[in-house]
């Protein structure tokens, strides 16, 4: 839908339509808006969102990723972002300010409301990944001693400002957790009953203190829509929702996958993360692995002793082992993108990502194939065995990591599941290619094919 709205908004852009701008915002669905608003600039969204109102700025602004919320964040005035920060849920609004620079954080907090500022401080203080660093305090509660008539009353005044009030908790003055009602029992209750008469007092919580992960698997074991959270004291102090759980989730597989793959894992999606920081984490992977192959090499040395062309045998499982490390990575990555719809293969995403991955991987085949040469050299004693290895180390990363990215992407374009693109499939490509890559640099710099005099 958006290749057929994008021309549209870079034309209301380029005229300074702002009638048009204000009505694109609000006749689409936020969703739809935020998707059409990714294809433009950080500065071209902003023009865009800053005419429409505050209550559908939020809507819209928790549909784009993080990295693209700090680059818009950084272009607010400051009035835009107060109002931002006090509409937004709880939990989101946390994720955005610790990814700001703390001194940033600081600076902005004096312009939003005060309960909103005491309730980001408060959720600041607690762990990273832990119960109380993705809950969110929106939740609806009621005293155990109202009748169910009153209830309805109370909840018609808590709504507008819940996250969720299909459970409804129950606590004491001090907030203790006592029970809790789902909306259906209230409204099959008799109006005159007591919360007291009809509540489930054996209430599943988690503490504010636990892992995020335990918490989501507790939601998806139980079936539930949210999970209270409680402090040492058993006060209620939040929920956790299950559309948040469902991401802890989904992120902690990728993590997994990404692991498994020999890729530190990515805090954002794949297009979202920096060159550099793409490469710190893989590089240190295959870096650890190269290790791993040059003492494959070493050991190999002993068994061939006294063969002229002997080291080409030496060297082929590190050759190898480079390109499908290589090749594995870029796959997982891709593979994993395209399964949580980081990007699609309209707008040019296929061709960006082709073009991350040369230049990528030009730079690791670089920096591998230097650690690849001295280790040759070093075992050899000789050049042309070191120049060998290296070239064909830098050449089989490069189009190892290139092919891992095109084709699952030629696979999904073909409608097929990209899975199919496992990292064996690659690595066993990769491994053929990369022995006839191997043999043809061997030729060109020794003048020959195997076996010939050194």
């Amino acid at each position: 839908m958006y290749q057929l709205l994008l021309p549209d908004l870079q034309l209301m852009l380029a005229e300074n339509d702002e009638q048009g701008m204000r009505e694109f915002c609000e006749a689409l669905f936020p969703a739809a808006s935020a998707e059409i608003l990714l294809e433009v600039s950080p500065e071209e969204a902003w023009r865009v969102l800053s005419l429409c109102d505050i209550q559908r700025l939020v809507e819209i602004f928790a549909y784009f990723s993080l990295p693209f919320q700090v680059e818009l964040v950084h272009l607010m005035d400051r009035t835009h972002l107060s109002r931002l920060l006090e509409e937004m849920a709880p939990d989101d609004r946390v994720d955005l300010l610790e990814r700001l620079d703390p001194d940033h954080v600081e600076s902005i907090l004096p312009l939003v409301a005060q309960a909103e500022r005491a309730d980001i401080r408060k959720l600041l203080s607690y762990p990273e990944n832990s119960a109380g660093s993705i809950m969110t305090t929106e939740y609806a509660s009621l005293p155990k001693d109202i009748t169910v008539k009153e209830a309805f009353e109370r909840l018609r005044r808590q709504a507008p400002d819940r996250e969720t009030i299909y459970y409804i908790y129950i606590t004491d003055d001090q907030r203790h957790l006592i029970g809790f009602l789902t909306m259906r029992k209230l409204i099959l209750a008799r109006p005159e009953q007591k919360l007291s008469e009809i509540m489930t007092r054996e209430v599943i919580s988690v503490r504010v203190d636990e892992d995020q992960e335990k918490v989501a698997r507790d939601i998806d074991k139980y079936g539930f829509l949210a999970i209270p959270v409680v402090d040492d004291s058993n006060r209620l102090v939040g929920i956790v929702t299950h559309d948040d759980a469902t991401d802890i989730l989904e992120d902690e597989a990728e993590e997994d996958q990404q692991r498994l793959a020999a890729v530190e894992p990515l805090e954002d999606s794949y297009l979202s993360t920096s060159m550099m920081t793409l490469a710190r984490k893989r590089g240190v992977w295959l870096f650890f692995l190269l290790g791993a192959s040059v003492l494959t090499a070493w050991v190999l040395q002993f068994f061939e002793a006294g063969e002229s062309d002997s080291w080409l045998i030496m060297f082929l499982p590190l050759v190898l082992a480079s390109g499908g490390n290589a090749g594995s990575q870029s796959a997982a990555l891709v593979i994993a993108a395209l399964a949580r719809e980081h990007f699609t293969l309209k707008g040019g995403d296929a061709l960006k990502i082709l073009n991350r991955e040369l230049l990528l991987s030009s730079m690791l085949g670089a920096t591998v194939g230097m650690v690849s040469f001295t280790a040759a050299w070093l075992l050899t004693d000789e050049m042309r065995p070191a120049i060998v290895v290296s070239s064909t180390v830098f050449l089989v990363v490069v189009m190892a990591s290139v092919a891992g990215a095109a084709l699952p992407i030629l696979v999904h374009s073909l409608h097929v599941d990209p899975a199919y693109m496992s990292t064996p499939l690659i690595a066993a490509l990769v491994d053929v290619i990369g022995v006839i890559i191997y043999f043809n640099v061997a030729f060109l710099v020794f003048g020959q094919y195997p076996p010939f005099e050194m």
